[in-house]
């Protein structure tokens, strides 16, 4: 039978929805008083009820998670408009006490290097560590709102890094090493760090990728910068007055871990935006809005327990990282993979996750559909028993990529999940005791009041729409970095709809409450006046045996309208020989409507490096713009690729 579009895969039975932290939480509700016998008997009450009462919500929330949110001093918690409202002014909550102030047991960090070596922290370990290192970050002059930064990749030293600054009160930010010198620079020096944590080495697809030069231009163009701790690798600083320690040095010393409090909105981290639009923009997130949302995540949308591994793959760039490391709030022990993984090959990943026995895996829409293609059966060949829940992200996963999780890794629990580094968090998918739909993202998460707008600001359902949310979520920004009177900050998200938050993704809710991300609501096709998402054009073509990947855009040219479609093609496939595959696939299939003007066979299809396609930087190509001015090179996983385009698009092709 074919498969459909929101056809049930899975659906866990009542002994599964019983053992549900969820379940726990609901009863809990009722115990303490929140909620009476009948008020959340489903996931469906209980969202309703989270977004009908935010702030009871949070309050119980908290309280069952043992997050002290003070007394309520001259008004609500909990904001009632936005942007600029305050969250629990009479709260402390500092990310670090709650990650490691509990006694624990146990391991609290498995690293794996790219070539298998393997590490381990205990919970003990780790806390010495953090605490020697915020010492020394305090012995150096680092005081609350100073800023550390790092450019390290997926290892434990740049956790240690992230807890000993929030121990302090200092806002941490960390860049993978793999962007180039203008990306990190772009980033760091608007922060102006006084402390950098960085390697002048890593490894990559099998082999040591030298980065000292990189590090020495990265240093001489952040002034700010006193001290640099070299974790591993080094790099030379000929005429630098920076000062220089190394890891080993640095950790030599002995020191208790102790924490500085901090409130509820103090900064934590920033994070930084894609860069595809411009100047990538600081998103700064506060102590306790990361707290919240990623404690709920990883305990009720994840059903995370305390002493379960949790393994999510993605670069310290990419905001999963960030989640990741927040499975230390839950007590989970955080598996963390360097290197890429895919080397030596697609399995890897799975191998890791059978060797540690990883109970809630995160992944990529994109690595879960190159398994797919490569036909990897990873149930079939690995011990996975104690994987629980996939949790999948980045870009739409494909009703094919649902069907191949549970053809051939298992009878888990699959969430594909949109949320953004815009809010360190889910809007969509992870509705625990929910059935599992082909193509579809189950319901909201919890307190967020997620829906889909028309242009007139009206919600519709069953229609394409503006993903929104109309109440706050306590992990939206605070502001963005060197915006002082918040325009950028509101002019990014509260343009289109004032006082309602605009994410910029095209999103299609059922009555059922679960939904379809269509793409970026910049890069929706629409020809005459019916729009589609590229997401529905991609799982047609690429599901044909000639087409690799591909990515469309839709440029409005005067009173026109132009479509070309670039892929990349199988091993031995021509143009000639896909061309007419691909443009009856799309009618059959879509509309004719949307078969495309031209098709462009390319070497490559370039993303982001959190696997995103770059339909917004293409499109502007189209409209005129540089290929400086539409994209960060930094930023994209195959710059050649990228020129590669630019050098077909200027002038442009038409077919």
């Amino acid at each position: 039978m074919t498969l459909q579009v929101g056809d049930v895969l899975w659906a866990p039975d009542d002994a599964r929805v019983r053992s549900l932290e969820f379940a726990r939480f609901c009863s809990w509700l009722q115990d303490a008083g929140y909620t009476g016998p009948d008020d959340v008997a489903s996931y469906r009450d209980l969202w309703k009820w989270s977004v009908d009462d935010v702030e009871r919500f949070w309050r119980a929330f908290a309280e069952y998670a043992g997050i002290d949110l003070g007394s309520l001093t001259g008004g609500a918690g909990a904001p009632d408009s936005m942007p600029g409202a305050q969250w629990f002014p009479a709260a402390s909550v500092n990310y670090a006490d709650i990650a490691l102030g509990p006694d624990r047991d146990g391991d609290a960090i498995v690293a794996i290097a790219e070539n298998g070596a393997r590490t381990v922290l205990s919970w003990a370990e780790l806390r010495q560590q953090v605490g020697v290192l915020a010492a020394f970050l305090r012995r150096h002059g680092i005081t609350k709102g100073d800023r550390v930064a790092a450019v390290l990749p997926n290892r434990a030293e740049a956790v240690v890094g992230l807890l000993a600054a929030a121990s302090l009160g200092a806002i941490w930010s960390v860049v993978a090493p793999e962007f180039g010198v203008e990306a990190i620079v772009a980033r760091l020096r608007q922060l102006e760090p006084k402390v950098l944590l960085a390697t002048a080495a890593y490894d990559y697809n099998g082999r040591v990728v030298d980065r000292s030069g990189v590090l020495a231009d990265v240093v001489a163009d952040l002034p700010s910068v006193k001290r640099v701790v070299w974790v591993g690798s080094t790099a030379a600083l000929p005429g630098s007055s920076v000062q220089t320690h190394s890891w080993a040095d640095v950790m030599a010393d002995e020191a208790a871990w102790v924490t500085d409090r901090v409130l509820f909105s103090d900064p934590l981290w920033v994070l930084f935006s894609s860069g595809t639009t411009g100047v990538p923009k600081g998103i700064v997130h506060g102590h306790g809005g990361v707290v919240l949302e990623h404690l709920k995540t990883l305990t009720l949308h994840a059903d995370l327990q305390p002493g379960q591994k949790l393994l999510i793959v993605g670069s310290t760039s990419w905001v999963v990282w960030n989640m990741l490391v927040s499975g230390l709030l839950r007590g989970a022990t955080i598996v963390l993979l360097d290197g890429n993984p895919a080397f030596p090959d697609l399995d890897r990943v799975w191998q890791v996750s059978a060797d540690e026995a990883v109970c809630t895996l995160g992944l990529g829409a994109a690595y879960v559909h190159a398994c797919l293609r490569a036909e990897l059966a990873p149930g079939k060949s690995h011990d996975l028993s104690n994987l629980r829940m996939v949790q999948v992200t980045g870009s739409p996963l494909s009703p094919e990529g649902y069907q191949w999780v549970y053809d051939s890794v298992g009878e888990v629990w699959l969430a594909s999940t949109s949320g953004g580094t815009d809010v360190a968090g889910i809007f969509l998918g992870g509705a625990p005791g929910e059935p599992v739909r082909a193509g579809r993202l189950q319901l909201p998460a919890l307190a967020v009041s997620a829906e889909a707008w028309n242009e007139a600001g009206e919600p519709v359902v069953g229609a394409a729409g503006e993903l929104v949310v109309t109440k706050p979520m306590p992990s939206m920004p605070l502001y963005f970095w060197n915006d002082p009177d918040g325009s950028r900050y509101r002019e990014s998200y509260f343009s289109t709809y004032p006082g309602v938050w605009r994410h910029g993704d095209l999103v299609e809710f059922d009555h059922d409450g679960s939904s379809v991300i269509l793409g970026r609501s910049d890069s929706t096709l629409n020809r005459n006046g019916v729009r589609l998402g590229p997401a529905d054009l991609y799982r047609v073509v690429e599901a044909l045996d000639e087409v690799r990947e591909a990515l469309v855009v839709g440029v409005e040219q005067g009173e026109g309208y132009f479509m070309p479609l670039f892929v990349q093609l199988a091993d031995g496939v021509t143009a000639e020989a896909a061309t007419n595959t691909v443009r009856n696939a799309i009618r059959a299939a879509l509309s004719p409507r949307y078969v495309p003007d031209t098709i462009i066979p390319v070497s490559a299809i370039p993303h982001t490096r959190t696997g995103k396609k770059l339909e917004v930087p293409v499109k502007r190509l189209f409209q005129g713009a540089a290929l400086e001015e539409v994209v960060d090179p930094g930023v994209v996983d195959n710059f050649g690729a990228l020129q590669e385009i630019s050098d077909l698009v200027a002038p442009p092709v038409r077919v």
